[in-house]
């Protein structure tokens, strides 16, 4: 896989049972591009050892006054020059590829684990977490994947030349046998209490920008309520913790860094020291130790990738596991008898066993909840996106278990828009250019959603100067739109889907009351036939609902038209005209008197 072709036609199923686990998977997934690594890399360190080749040759030939040794060394030289720069560069060159590929590849998998939850992926894990491992571990986990080809030729490089120092001079080639697998692995001890730090510093940073994540998430919240300095407080305590983790972690790095110079440096003394001995004892030749150690010392090269791969696997092994945790969510799935289904669309009423919940087929159903919590619970799990936690049975559409229908065939039949939906930056066509049944165009959408005003701005607002709304850019997010107007927008995308049941949470909370006692009409009449959910409170949006639900401690509690539970369902009206506890007595008790009054004169 080459940059250019990316992205992947096809990511791949990884192994996210675990960190390492995942990580082996993602280097075998790219084992063409780690072998090419290696291979360069082996020409790479083949050049620089043969330098010390040369340069003992070189010695050995003024020693003896051969003109023609010294030009063979002289070439020698020359070639592995051409061998280390060709090996660099495309060592470079193919690590990089490695690198990139892998973090597409990492990319893409997080990309359609999220498009398979949905909002269920924020319920499950933290919003700043998604970010974390989209971003920063993405890059780490890149690191890791970069970092082991050039390990793996370092390690192949170092044996080879250990061997050939032992054929070439015994008595100094043994020494260094011995000591370069001392020097690689002097650092094993210190290398658990390293990562153990890298591992608090990561777990710090994560949180620290998880907090950053929600902070700015919220800030128009945190604005209204003059809570900025409370959570600037708390970020600038947590990036003090961030702080103090890094310097804890990079003190072990130095000392290891600090080894890794000291014992090198005291092998090629003893070495330079015992070879100088033998040179005086004739046992061994001028040249013959020039080449030991100029061997030895660029031996010290490719020795510091066992430090690069130590500090590479410390960080990206949690950076994997947070990864490897995202990309192991699943939908919720229970098995029956019926076993699996095919790729046809179910059709019929929407039901939910675990609250009793029914939805009838073609009918618009006001839902009322007085924990908005639960009412978003609700919400996603009529969409077939129940929390990993809840062990209850599927929703059923038309008697079919939505975690029994493919996921494609289940979004298609039943879609759910959140009570904060997401606008993707882009033009108002390309925002409306969604996968649909065709029966809704843009325009009739728009019109039931009541965008009029919205539509004018984004004339006003046009780039090219066209006047015309629909090639007008959306910013990230809508965040150059109104709440009510990112409300709108939101609700017209999701009436140009046209979907079997369409479940809507809140879609109106940010609009006013007469805009939404439009909306309501508008779009009971444009998906007249269609069965839809709505999740809401207000009084205006509910009268226009064919059929309403109160839910009441995750059971249905009563259903009826708005003004008959108004009238009947004192739970029901507490919610919906937002009495308090004092208004219910208030409004509870002349009725029970006539009831009292009504017994005792009876009796």
């Amino acid at each position: 896989m080459q940059i250019r072709d990316l992205p992947y036609p096809d990511p791949g199923v990884p192994d996210a049972t675990s960190g390492p686990r995942f990580l082996l998977w993602l280097g075998r997934s790219q084992l063409g591009g780690q072998i090419k690594a290696v291979c360069w890399g082996l020409l790479h360190f083949a050049g620089i050892g043969g330098l010390s080749v040369g340069a003992g040759l070189a010695v050995q030939a003024v020693i003896d006054r051969s003109g023609g040794r010294l030009a063979f060394a002289g070439g020698f030289i020359a070639l592995c020059g051409v061998a280390i720069s060709v090996g660099d560069t495309m060592l470079h060159r193919t690590a990089v590829t490695n690198w990139i590929t892998a973090a597409a590849r990492v990319q893409q998998l997080l990309a359609r684990k999220t498009a398979q939850l949905g909002a269920a992926l924020t319920r499950r894990v933290a919003a700043g977490e998604v970010v974390a491992v989209s971003t920063g571990d993405v890059e780490k986990i890149g690191w890791f994947v970069e970092a082991l080809s050039r390990f793996l030729a370092a390690v192949i490089a170092i044996v080879l030349i250990c061997v050939g120092l032992v054929l070439y001079l015994p008595e100094l080639g043994t020494l260094v046998a011995i000591g370069v697998p001392v020097l690689a692995l002097a650092v094993l001890p210190l290398l658990p209490r390293a990562a153990q730090r890298a591992d608090v510093q990561r777990e710090k940073a994560g949180k620290a920008t998880e907090l950053a994540s929600d902070t700015v998430a919220g800030l128009r919240v945190l604005r209204g309520i003059g809570g900025e300095e409370l959570f600037l407080g708390r970020y600038r305590a947590a990036s003090q913790e961030v702080r103090k983790a890094a310097v804890r972690s990079a003190r072990m790095w130095s000392l290891i860094s600090a080894i890794q110079v000291l014992l090198p440096g005291i092998m090629l003394i003893s070495v330079i020291w015992y070879g100088a001995r033998l040179v005086l004892d004739g046992r061994i030749e001028v040249g013959g130790l020039v080449t030991v150690y100029s061997a030895v010392t660029l031996l010290l090269f490719p020795l510091r990738h066992f430090e690069e791969i130590a500090m590479a696997y410390s960080f990206s092994r949690p950076s994997a596991k947070r990864a490897a945790r995202v990309l192991s969510l699943e939908r919720t799935a229970f098995e029956d008898e019926r076993g699996g289904l095919d790729d046809a669309r179910p059709t019929g009423d929407l039901y939910d066993p675990a609250t009793g919940f029914r939805a009838p087929s073609g009918l618009l159903t006001a839902v009322v909840c007085g924990d908005p919590d639960a009412a978003g619970r609700l919400a996603e799990r009529l969409g077939g996106h129940a929390a990993a936690e809840e062990k209850s049975a599927s929703v059923l559409l038309g008697g079919v278990a939505l975690d029994d229908l493919p996921l494609d065939a289940a979004r298609a039949s039943v879609l759910v828009q959140d009570k904060d939906p997401v606008l993707l930056s882009g033009t108002l066509r390309e925002l409306l250019d969604i996968p649909a049944s065709g029966a809704v165009d843009p325009e009739k959408a728009l019109a039931a959603a009541q965008c009029g005003d919205v539509l004018d701005a984004l004339a006003q607002a046009s780039v090219d100067g066209s006047g015309d709304p629909m090639r007008s850019r959306i910013t990230e997010r809508g965040r150059s739109l109104s709440g009510g107007q990112r409300q709108r927008l939101a609700l017209a995308r999701s009436l140009v889907t046209d979907p079997e049941v369409l479940v809507l949470d809140e879609p109106t909370s940010a609009v006013d009351s007469h805009t939404e006692a439009r909306i309501a009409q508008s779009v009971k009449e444009l998906r007249a036939g269609r069965t839809t959910v709505v999740f809401a409170s207000s009084p205006l949006l509910l009268d226009h609902a064919d059929r309403v639900v109160f839910i009441h401690e995750g059971q249905v509690s009563a259903v009826g038209l708005h003004r008959e539970l108004l009238r009947n369902d004192p739970g029901y009206r507490a919610v919906v005209t937002r009495e308090t506890e004092d208004e219910q007595r208030q409004i509870m008790a002349p009725a029970a008197a006539r009831a009292r009054e009504e017994i005792e004169e009876s009796a």
